[in-house]
């Protein structure tokens, strides 16, 4: 489907573009990707990395910006919505500013991409947009609402909006891997709760199940995929056993463990080998056998949490991944 197509990515400069454009040139040679994003610095940093790929193109704006949106849409295929305002100390202090973004920029993208004629889009969330408990997490849940409920504001236009979500990304910039391998050797590690525990999820497997969505979407799905867990005090048990840990209390907005589907939504998941797929409770399209295809309906009392998980990530095979990614954790 991405072969000889054109992409738009938003906010591609971040640690999600930094994996998903070298390789979905590998994989499927679009015409261009275009990276959208709103830091001139961090675009003159990655066009580097692309050099002469006449490919890469790079556009300069903010999805607040509905005119600029409508501009760099022209001749576009397929849209990766990455955008976002994400720290969540950032989001509870400056909270109109997260909205403007997470929120009016969602609304602005969809009203764009129906009037350009893009044919699909998949937007990019958390695992805090379920059952948020603090604000970035509320405006991530209705940018999800919105992309979901956009499939049924297109009228007579063709376009189709689906959601990803996953959750602790390992590896990324700002994620709890390299904060612990920053200060590695100090003298201790502080550990909000010696409860909490995280999803685990590579950049790698982020990038194909974005790939999957853009495949197998109808419209209005949210692709959740299958993905190990593990305790916090372990991640700082695999960055470094030698360091010790403290325990210092839970942030503003922090959750103990991270959820992905919620108890509300059982009634409309169903289970696939490698995810599940929430299917839009709108216009009966959770009874659409176009939508379910060989999904098995998960039980209507089901949650999908960090620690309810069947799967569990072992202190050596994160020590593994951490030697096998050493020089890009925390750079891209």
């Amino acid at each position: 489907m991405l072969k000889n197509s054109s992409i738009l990515i938003t906010g591609g400069t971040g640690s999600f573009g930094h994996t998903f454009i070298p390789m979905t040139l590998e994989k499927y040679n679009p015409k261009k990707i275009v990276i959208f994003s709103r830091d001139e610095m961090k675009q003159w940093e990655m066009a580097k990395l692309f050099k002469d790929d006449p490919r890469v193109r790079f556009m300069i704006g903010d999805v607040r910006d509905k005119d600029r949106l409508y501009r760099v849409l022209d001749g576009i295929d397929y849209v990766i919505h990455a955008a976002a305002t994400k720290i969540v100390p950032t989001a509870e202090y400056d909270p109109f500013e997260c909205v403007k973004t997470n929120v009016m920029g969602a609304m602005n993208l969809i009203d764009a991409c129906i009037d350009k004629g893009v044919k699909r889009i998949v937007a990019l969330s958390t695992d805090k947009a379920s059952a948020p408990s603090n604000l970035y997490g509320a405006t991530k849940l209705t940018s999800d609402r919105l992309f979901v409920s956009g499939n049924s504001y297109t009228g007579s236009h063709s376009t189709s909006f689906s959601v990803v979500r996953y959750g602790n990304v390992m590896g990324s910039r700002g994620s709890v891997i390299p904060f612990f391998m920053s200060i590695k050797g100090e003298q201790v590690f502080p550990i909000t709760d010696n409860r909490m525990t995280r999803f685990m999820i590579s950049l790698e497997e982020g990038v194909k199940l974005v790939w999957h969505a853009f495949d197998d979407m109808k419209g209005g799905e949210i692709y959740v995929k299958k993905i190990p867990s593990m305790k916090v005090t372990d991640v700082a048990l695999a960055v470094d056993e030698n360091t010790k840990q403290e325990e210092v209390g839970i942030r503003p907005g922090e959750k103990l463990h991270e959820q992905m589907i919620g108890i509300e939504d059982a009634l409309y998941t169903y289970e696939y080998p490698e995810n599940f797929k929430i299917l839009p409770s709108i216009n009966d399209w959770a009874k659409d056998e176009a939508r379910i295809g060989d999904g098995i309906r998960v039980s209507e009392n089901f949650m999908y949490t960090s620690d309810n998980n069947k799967e569990w990530m072992k202190i050596s095979e994160l020590q593994e991944w951490i030697e096998k990614n050493r020089n890009k954790i925390g750079n891209i």
